[in-house]
């Protein structure tokens, strides 16, 4: 797990205060990280282009310049007036050691984006955004400096941004390089320190990013067991019955003991799951909500989910009238995409937006939820999975576009249920199921393209 920060401005001054480092300090701490990274991919004599903005990320580029200058073949763009003090003092220094300054971006092998970073609260203007574009059409390896010029600190992008393949962030990872939106544009991310250990510059914060190393399985160590060791999860099962049958083969591949497919009428199913109209006593948790339609009135749902059992809600549930009751319950996780999030926040009277307004802020309305109802999980959805409870926040980065695919919900429903049935904390069943789905996915062997929900629960028996 790694922190995640809304700003960084406040531990760089804390630097200042607290170990008598200097800004000059840091800057040449960031450029000569970036100069590691060029180093460490390309010979020297290969060519480098940084494209520089006024302020301090601008001043970031061209310390950059002058640590190359000698080893690589070196050009400095200034599309705009240098204006900060640092970057002032950084383009007097490459004067003097004679670095080109040219007014057009050439043909090179690295093109370095120092335009604007996380600071940049402002619309960009049209000439920046030409250049942009042109940057992007380049086939050289793309750089970043601390973040992708275009993509602001809350994880919205402008009218253009520069697509990195790789982003040197300055000191800490900022939270907005984890939006959907910025999957696009970040590329590999690392992070330069700041002349202090990580453990120094940074401090406490509610939002963490999830690593593929903090899944934890739910593996088998006690011989001494059987079935019922490992829980018994009922799925709902509506008018879309093949969803909740996705649901329920993820959970029994998952780990659970058992899974019954709760249903009105006789389904067919896989032999190894079971079936029943009414709960039978040993289930311990339930999954509802996938393919569920208008299968069953109220009071059949609340026979299938009475005594406040762990539920893992999905899909149709948004939108039925029960969720108001629902969402009083202490174990639950909610895990709706941002369609179904935008009905869950009208419903529940926190925000009215669209789908398009969702995206431009996940954070922040991940947030007004969670305080509203800090006793669920939520589980959003998204090319960058975002899990919260109460003041405690996740982000899984790890999914890929392969998961775009109808049944990828339902078969992570299955994972978060099986997990609840076997005894995990509705957070932990939400962290690991997520981080177990993402991490099938990205080990699936075929095309993007060919990913089914099938090919998922047979890829988690392999991790």
């Amino acid at each position: 797990m790694q922190n995640l920060f809304d700003e960084v401005d406040s531990l760089d001054r804390r630097c200042y205060d607290a170990y008598g480092l200097s800004e000059e300090l840091l800057m040449e701490h960031a450029a000569e990280a970036m100069a590691g990274a060029v180093r460490e991919r390309f010979g020297a004599g290969s060519r480098v282009v940084i494209v520089c903005g006024p302020g301090n990320n601008g001043a970031d580029g061209l310390a950059l310049a002058r640590l190359l200058h000698g080893g690589y073949h070196v050009e400095v763009v200034l599309p705009l007036e240098v204006k900060s003090p640092m970057a002032r003092l950084q383009h007097e220094r490459l004067q003097k050691l004679g670095v080109p300054v040219v007014d057009a971006i050439t043909p090179c092998d690295v093109l370095v984006d120092a335009i604007f970073g996380s600071g940049l609260g402002r619309p960009l203007g049209s000439g920046i955004i030409g250049l942009i574009k042109l940057m992007n059409a380049l086939g050289a390896f793309k750089l970043a400096c601390d973040i992708p010029t275009g993509l602001r600190s809350g994880g919205s992008c402008d009218t253009a941004v520069f697509r990195a393949d790789l982003t040197v962030t300055m000191g800490a990872l900022k939270r907005g390089m984890f939006s959907d939106a910025a999957k696009n544009a970040v590329g590999e991310i690392t992070v330069a320190e700041l002349g202090v250990s990580r453990s120094l510059y940074e401090k406490e914060t509610p939002w963490i990013l999830l690593e593929r190393g903090d899944l934890r399985l739910p593996l088998r160590e006690n011989a001494d067991v059987h079935k019922g060791s490992f829980g018994h999860l009922g799925v709902v099962c509506g008018e879309k019955s093949g969803a909740a049958i996705i649901a329920g083969k993820a959970a029994l591949r998952f780990g659970a003991g058992l899974v019954t497919l709760l249903s009105n009428e006789e389904v067919a199913i896989p032999y190894e799951l079971m079936q029943s109209h009414l709960r039978p006593a040993t289930v311990n948790a339930v999954a509802i909500g996938m393919g569920l339609g208008q299968e069953f009135a109220e009071q059949e749902l609340r026979e299938r989910i009475d005594n406040d059992i762990p539920l893992v809600c999905d899909a149709d549930i948004f939108a039925h009238p029960m969720l108001g009751e629902l969402l009083k319950r202490k174990r639950i996780v909610l895990t709706p995409h941002p369609k179904e999030f935008t009905t869950l926040l009208s419903r529940t009277g926190i925000a009215t937006t669209d789908v398009r307004g969702l995206q431009q802020d996940r954070f922040k309305f991940v947030e007004a939820f969670c305080r509203a109802y800090p006793d669920a999980v939520l589980l959003l959805k998204g090319a960058n999975v975002i899990i919260g409870q109460g003041d405690q926040f996740y982000v899984n980065p790890h999914g890929t576009n392969a998961l775009a695919k109808g049944g990828s919900g339902d078969v992570l429903s299955g994972f978060i249920g099986a997990l609840l049935a076997q005894g995990y904390t509705p957070l932990d069943a939400a962290i690991h199921a997520s981080l177990a789905h993402t991490e099938a996915a990205r080990r699936f062997e075929g095309q993007r393209y060919a990913l089914t929900p099938d090919d998922l629960i047979e890829g988690v028996c392999c991790l």
